[in-house]
């Protein structure tokens, strides 16, 4: 996750923008800069690498000015180099950019129609160009920023900064985090409140839309629509901790809320943005043309995970998986197949019956690949391959964002796959990954919603029993669904195939048990519905998710329209959400839920 810090200052302000910086280093980034204002205009310092690389650069080359922005870049579009680094500059204006700007090849087109030069490959710099056009056409900063944001697309947080106005920084937010902090004759911006710490504890965070017109006495801000709004101030603890959360009452709520974002970085690692094509960070040690078969072994959330990716590798790359609980791996003894892949999945990359499955695995001649969260993990050092997911740190204890980017890994294995083994060509790949590039702004839409939803989980929580129907790619949400019903609220929940409903679930369907019917309009649509109705019928309580406004006489939760490909993780989200609104209803312990930890490293 790339990291923002900018600072309205009374002192020179560079040093204290690496410090800052310092203090999102867990958020992972591969070159970081910072750019001041100055008598002579706009002057910057970037490198690639750590922060100490930044830090040396300024002990040479000191950086005067006290309004500045730094960065921290987690690359997504172009390579790891200095030119591609943040902040970047473009006439009187400098930009630095945390999230990813979906439309960026039909605005850098336009530009360099219209006569621009482009010296970075980042998608960052249409916005820096677009602004300065702007800029040049003789609009103010302000009127410069309004005009820009209404044409970008995507998940995407900016801090600005314009040659010639000391007393002015603007902030947008449209996904990832964005905080204000207020000082006395001095404001900052930063990704979270812990970066600004050393600085403040008073703290405004934007809102999804919001953008902000901040000076070194005040800050305005504006909503999507352009008007005035008023954000509360809030007082931050997170000096004493290292990781805060930020605006919100819990670490999941929190953690629900970072998915786009940490999806984006996921992203970033295994896809080509301007190709639309996956790209591995290193060469496999296996080819998918030569394996006979797959096993994905998994506990928990994450085997869910595994579930989704054996209809993505099966149907995608016409290759057989069997997905299976590490426990039940470990001790069954199955036998596998000479040319086969086993893929372990974890957050933390301990949990024990997943590495005892590993080890199995490895003992009966498999290639072997992890998909962490965790790269110093057990499970890292011992599989040939690493696939490591971004989610960053993860507190609430029932998986959420781990859960997101672990499907968005898997993704792009499957991917990889069909186009290694010939069954997907470039133009379905580049379909399918446009579509996974879309998800984070898809997200972000989705968790607007979150006061329905929370309305909806709010009658959920009074029932003893509820019960999840899917079919296809969206059956293991169903089963993730009712997990997390289940670990947060202590409400007895299951998961079924929609196609099983007669083969003995239907008998427990009465007026007081809540069905959750996940229905996106994919091949398998009208026979979910077919169900629905026979759940109906029968008086079942239905909340239907889907992607249209669904039936009038059912309560609805409306996802954004998507390639069905992508279905598992745009409804992740609203059930998520439903679980964890009926777990606060109740009064539970949504961040540490009875009986469970984090991470399960005994049998």
């Amino acid at each position: 996750m790339c990291g923002i810090v900018g600072i309205l200052g009374k002192e020179p302000v560079a040093d204290s923008i690496v410090e800052a910086l310092r203090r999102l280093e867990y958020r992972g980034y591969d070159s970081a800069g910072v750019a001041t204002l100055t008598s002579s205009g706009i002057e910057r310092r970037r490198a690639v690498g750590k922060l100490r690389n930044l830090a040396e650069l300024l002990a040479r080359a000191p950086l005067p000015g006290t309004s500045g922005i730094g960065h921290t870049r987690w690359a997504t579009h172009g390579g790891v180099t200095e030119t591609n680094a943040h902040p970047h500059v473009v006439g009187d204006v400098v930009v630095v950019h945390n999230g990813i700007i979906e439309n960026f090849r039909t605005l850098k087109d336009e530009l360099i129609a219209g006569g621009a030069v482009f010296t970075t490959e980042t998608d960052t710099e249409v916005v820096a160009q677009l602004l300065a056009r702007e800029i040049s056409q003789g609009a103010s900063p302000r009127d410069a920023v309004k005009a820009v944001l209404k044409r970008l697309q995507g998940a995407f947080a900016l801090a600005m900064l314009f040659k010639g106005e000391g007393d002015l920084m603007i902030g947008a937010r449209n996904g990832p985090p964005l905080a204000i902090g207020h000082g006395d004759g001095e404001m900052f911006l930063g990704s979270d409140a812990i970066a600004l710490a050393p600085f403040t504890n008073r703290i405004t965070y934007l809102e999804d839309g919001d953008w902000a017109v901040v000076s070194h006495n005040k800050a305005e801000i504006f909503d999507a629509e352009n008007r005035p709004v008023k954000r509360p101030m809030s007082f931050s603890q997170a000096s004493s901790l290292l990781v805060d959360k930020g605006n919100y009452r819990h670490f999941m709520a929190k953690e629900i809320a970072e998915q786009p974002e940490v999806i984006g970085h996921t992203l970033a690692e295994y896809v080509d943005f301007a190709e639309r094509r996956v790209r591995m960070p290193q060469a496999l040690p296996f080819d998918f043309a030569k394996l006979d078969r797959i096993t994905i072994a998994a506990c928990g959330t994450a085997a869910y995970a595994g579930l989704v990716a054996k209809y993505w590798f099966e149907r995608i790359a016409r290759l057989p998986v069997e997905a299976d609980i590490a426990s039940e791996v470990r001790y069954r003894e199955a036998p596998l197949l000479k040319n086969g892949l086993a893929i372990v999945v974890s957050q933390s990359g301990e949990t024990a019956d997943t590495l005892a499955a590993l080890r199995y695995c490895k003992a009966q001649g498999q290639h072997t690949l992890a998909v962490v969260n965790v790269p110093e993990s057990t499970m890292a050092r011992e599989s040939e391959t690493v696939i490591r997911t971004f989610a960053g740190p993860e507190i609430g204890v029932a998986s959420t964002k781990t859960f997101t980017c672990q499907l968005v890994a898997l993704a792009c294995l499957a991917i990889l796959a069909g186009r290694q083994r010939g069954t997907l060509s470039a133009e379905a790949e580049r379909e399918l990954v446009g579509a996974l590039i879309a998800t984070p702004r898809q997200m972000t839409e989705t968790l607007k919603d979150e006061k329905h939803i929370a309305e909806i989980a709010r009658e959920l929580a009074g029932s003893r029993d509820v019960m999840f129907l899917g079919r296809g790619l969206n059956y293991p949400l169903a089963l993730e669904g009712a997990l997390k019903l289940k670990e947060l609220s202590y409400i007895h929940a299951e998961g079924y195939a929609a196609g099983e409903l007669k083969h003995g679930p239907i008998a427990l369907i009465d007026e007081t048990v809540p069905v959750i019917v996940i229905a996106p309009h994919d091949e398998l649509y009208e026979k979910t519905i077919s169900n629905m109705e026979e759940v109906a019928a029968r008086g079942g309580r239905i909340v239907l998710l889907t992607d249209d406004h669904g039936h009038k006489s059912f309560r609805t939760i409306t996802v954004p329209k998507a390639n069905a490909f992508v279905s598992p993780l745009l409804y992740a989200v609203p059930v998520q959400l439903l679980a964890y609104h009926a777990a606060v209803f109740l009064g539970t312990d949504v961040d540490q839920p009875r009986n469970l930890a984090k991470s399960v490293t005994v049998e």
